[in-house]
């Protein structure tokens, strides 16, 4: 696969990051931990969720969920791509404004009835808000991997 590249201070930076795991749970379960706002914030490996009302379980492309971040903003999501089960995209921005172009990805493929690959991307290849760069530019592949890492244990927990 291409990846997007940007040279800031002679070093490439990618502008799409992908993790995957197995996790040792149905897809289903999975997803519904991704598919509800409100349950978000439990394994945000970024630390950067705050709380997400109740009520906004995504279910189509085109839905819309807003999320309170820790340093106290809300952020709308624009789901862009949802499968039940397999696949959910969305695209963050404040309040108001249109998606300054960066996506958050989330694909679940079953192994079998018990086992799901999991992979996260984030992709700010279209990013055109120069001030969120620094931002884009720090999520790298272990920020994505400390979710998949939560998600694994609340969805091999319980």
């Amino acid at each position: 696969m291409m990846l997007n590249r940007i040279v800031t201070d002679n070093t490439e930076v990618p502008k799409v990051v992908t993790a995957s795991r197995e996790i040792a749970a149905p897809a289903d379960k999975i997803f519904e931990l991704i598919a509800d706002p409100s349950l978000q914030p439990r394994w945000d490996g970024n630390d950067n969720l705050a709380e997400a009302r109740t009520g906004q379980r995504v279910r189509a492309a085109g839905d819309v969920f807003t999320m309170t971040l820790t340093m106290g903003s809300d952020r709308t999501n624009h789901v862009v791509e949802f499968e039940e089960g397999r696949l959910i995209a969305w695209r963050p921005s404040e309040v108001g404004i249109e998606p300054p172009g960066h996506l958050w990805r989330w694909q679940l493929e079953p192994v079998d009835d018990s086992r799901t690959l999991v992979t996260q991307t984030y992709d700010w290849s279209q990013l055109t808000d120069e001030n969120r760069l620094p931002r884009a530019r720090a999520t790298t592949e272990d920020k994505l991997q400390a979710s998949i890492e939560r998600l694994a244990a609340l969805a091999e927990g319980g």
